[in-house]
């Protein structure tokens, strides 16, 4: 089986294992720590290709053993 080699994304989301990214643990926690834990409501807003989806998904991966997590697309 060949190797998946690693590249840059520009086009949907953002896959660790095969896509080049920042790494946003500290992003993540943060969000966890300050937002979710107290309850608290957020909202992201950036600008394209900034990595929005990318983060609310991963955010959602590590949720999902503690909260049911309900992933929703606006578009």
């Amino acid at each position: 089986m060949e190797k998946i080699r690693r590249c840059f994304n520009t086009e949907g989301t953002c896959r660790p294992e095969c896509h080049y990214m920042v790494n946003i643990d500290d992003r993540l926690k943060y969000i966890r720590q300050f937002f979710v834990d107290r309850g608290k409501y957020f909202a992201v807003n950036r600008g394209r290709q900034y990595g929005k989806t990318t983060m609310l998904q991963l955010l959602a991966s590590e949720l999902k053993e503690e909260y049911i997590v309900i992933f929703m697309d606006f578009q």
